[in-house]
């Protein structure tokens, strides 16, 4: 039973990674998001793109480090996957900003529900292009294959 569960484990590693540091990360973007809006009185969006910094730092840090194992060495490699993940993460934080918006206002549907479900939509937007386009196993600069760590 044990081995079934440490082969299902290394086998899901990646994603059952991304699920923990992704819920590490939406606690930082609630939390964030939480103390602007209810204890602060910071308007929702302001609260909002201000949670979204926090977040994206915090993710981009833990993703590379532990989740994505195929990461660049070269500085051309490691800026380029910081370019694109915060280029990706900016197309899902206008999203999110436009679906909590459209919630908030069109929908009237209180401002923390609103974030928590859009949050849904968010979440998986962000693996997908995590997944397929920043952390993609690809050619470093040197021609060589990025080195898994």
């Amino acid at each position: 039973m044990l081995e079934k569960i440490k082969a299902l484990l290394i086998k899901y590693r990646e994603i059952i990674s991304y699920l923990f540091f992704g819920g590490l990360t939406t606690l930082v973007s609630f939390g964030v998001y939480f103390i602007l809006n209810d204890a602060l009185h910071v308007h929702y969006l302001i609260s909002q793109v201000v949670s979204w910094i926090a977040a994206v730092t915090f993710a981009f840090v833990t993703n590379r480090l532990w989740v994505f194992e195929n990461r660049a060495t070269t500085r051309a490699g490691i800026f380029r996957e910081l370019w694109q993940f915060y280029a990706s993460r900016l197309f899902s934080g206008v999203v999110e900003t436009l679906l909590l918006t459209l919630t908030v206002e069109i929908l009237h549907v209180n401002e923390n529900l609103a974030k928590i479900i859009v949050s849904v939509v968010t979440v998986i937007l962000n693996y997908v292009t995590s997944k397929l386009i920043v952390f993609r196993r690809r050619a470093d600069n040197s021609g060589k294959e990025a080195q898994n760590k």
